[in-house]
């Protein structure tokens, strides 16, 4: 569904307790578990948590407050989503090669 926030994790006890869910579901954001057993579902994930954790908050520390690393967070997302060019999006940012692969979809949508 396009513009639906989705929240994907691991199967840990954190993740799929009940008020967890609830939580995500009262924000509007959809839960994502991966697999039983499949390490893979995960690995995007765990990529972008990594490169947050290195890049914000590690490089950056310490924190003067909660408020600050939180801030630190979302501004590595935005530059990370807006600004940052990768070689497997052919040099976009993330957020444009996605505009450009909805907008290609859009034509065949339309056909059908």
């Amino acid at each position: 569904m396009k513009g639906c926030l989705t929240h994907h994790s691991g199967r840990g006890s954190q993740y799929v307790c009940i008020r967890y869910t609830d939580r995500l579901l009262r924000a509007g954001i959809e839960p994502s578990v991966g697999s039983v057993g499949e390490s893979c579902d995960n690995a995007l994930a765990e990529t972008v948590i990594g490169l947050v954790r290195t890049e914000a908050i590690h490089r950056r520390r310490p924190w003067r407050s909660l408020d600050a690393g939180e801030y630190a967070t979302l501004d590595w997302v935005d530059w990370h989503n807006r600004r940052c060019r990768l070689a497997p999006t052919g040099d976009m940012p993330p957020a444009e090669a996605e505009v450009r692969y909805h907008e290609q979809l859009e034509p065949a949508a339309l056909a059908a």
